[in-house]
Parts: C-alpha cells; sequence; structure tokens
C-alpha cells in the first residue's frame, strides 16, 4: 500500500512547457539576442535577479529595469517585459488529464509548488488551465522563500499536513529534487525535453499511486 497522501507538482517543465534558453525566450518574443545577452555572466545575473523577483523582492517594474540592465544593458525593460510574457508556452498534452485522475482518487490529494511571480502565476486562470485544477496551489512569492530552500519544502508540509513520505514530488531541476530527497519526499526529476507526462505516470505507478 503506498504512502503517499500528496502528489506535489513543479510548473514550468513538469506541467506547463517553457522556454529553456534566454536566446529561446528572445525568439518567442520574436525579439534578436543581442549584444552579450546570452554570456554565461549575464545568464548568472538574470538569476540572480529572478530568485529576488521571486521571492515577492521586487516589483515587476524593477525586476524588468534591471534586467533590461544585466542583459549587457541592450533591450529595454519594456522588451524584458515580451520575454518575460512569451517565457510560458503551452500545457504539456495529457497533463490537465492526469491531474484530474489523481483527483478522483481517494485519500490522495494533488499539489503545486512552483518558484514563479505574481503575473505568470494569474495566467494558471486564464491561459494555462492544467495548474488551475489543482487542490493546494503554492508558489514562491506566495511564501517569500523559493525552491531550494529547505524552509520553502517545510512551509509547504504545513499548507498540506503531510511530510516526508506521504508527498511524491516531481520537479525538473536536480537540486529541488534533491532537497526534497532529503527530507524524505519521495521524488522524482523529470526530464522536459521529453514527455513529462509519460514519465510521471510511470513514476506514480511505481509509487504505487495509479
Amino acid at each position: 500500500m503506498s504512502d503517499v497522501r500528496v502528489v506535489c507538482f513543479d510548473w514550468g517543465g513538469v506541467i506547463l512547457r517553457i522556454c529553456r534558453s534566454w536566446r529561446e525566450g528572445c525568439e518567442a518574443a520574436g525579439l534578436p539576442v543581442r549584444g552579450k545577452s546570452d554570456t554565461k555572466k549575464c545568464a548568472e545575473a538574470r538569476h540572480r535577479l529572478s530568485v529576488r523577483y521571486q521571492t515577492g523582492q521586487m516589483s515587476d517594474a524593477a525586476y524588468f529595469k534591471a534586467v533590461a540592465e544585466a542583459s549587457d544593458g541592450q533591450y529595454e525593460p519594456e522588451e524584458i517585459e515580451k520575454i518575460h510574457h512569451a517565457w510560458l508556452i503551452e500545457d504539456f498534452k495529457g497533463a490537465e488529464e492526469l491531474i484530474l485522475e489523481i483527483n478522483e482518487l481517494p485519500k490522495v490529494s494533488t499539489a503545486l509548488l512552483s518558484n514563479t511571480n505574481n503575473l505568470h502565476w494569474v495566467r494558471r486562470e486564464t491561459e494555462f488551465l492544467s495548474a488551475s485544477k489543482i487542490e493546494h496551489q503554492w508558489a514562491s512569492h506566495l511564501f517569500g522563500l523559493a525552491k531550494p530552500d529547505e524552509k520553502v519544502y517545510q512551509a509547504f508540509e504545513r499548507r498540506v499536513s503531510a511530510t516526508g513520505s506521504q508527498i511524491l514530488f516531481f520537479d525538473d531541476l536536480e537540486e529541488n529534487v534533491k532537497m526534497a530527497k532529503s527530507l524524505g519526499w519521495a521524488a522524482e526529476l523529470i526530464d522536459a525535453t521529453k514527455n513529462p507526462v509519460t514519465q510521471m505516470k510511470r513514476h506514480l505507478k511505481k509509487h504505487g499511486v495509479l
């Protein structure tokens, strides 16, 4: 018999297809890659800003301005906003159906734990509807904490009244899965470049949920 009481999904890369690189984001927004904006140095600077933004430490306007400056000064804040909007692409095929199937199971609930921001978050209700079917929806900007910080996992456990092996967690980043496992969660790494839904179905069967 499975111990799992909560099936927890990451959002981007697990149930939602997103851009995986600066170049891909620019292309999705219809903008060129300019200057040195695609270098490792710029990518690291954008990542640091993203962590602050996703934990509610920056306003939208401040974030777009800072990212424009961090991208070799080659973009206007309005262009960064356009890239930010284009970053979310589409729900993975079969994601909504899988979530609804789990929702019908007795004694098992679905949950979302995503590193994201409010501008992206609200779009789950209007454009990317798979996430809206999840029963417990939590995100970094709501907690003021981001994965892989141990504290966000602990805050999540309190919200869903489950701990350790009672939680089956799917994420596409190794560091997030590693932290979940260190807390006793049944965590599985998802390859976003392949079919995430097929992978999750396999893991759900392995853990005795389906």
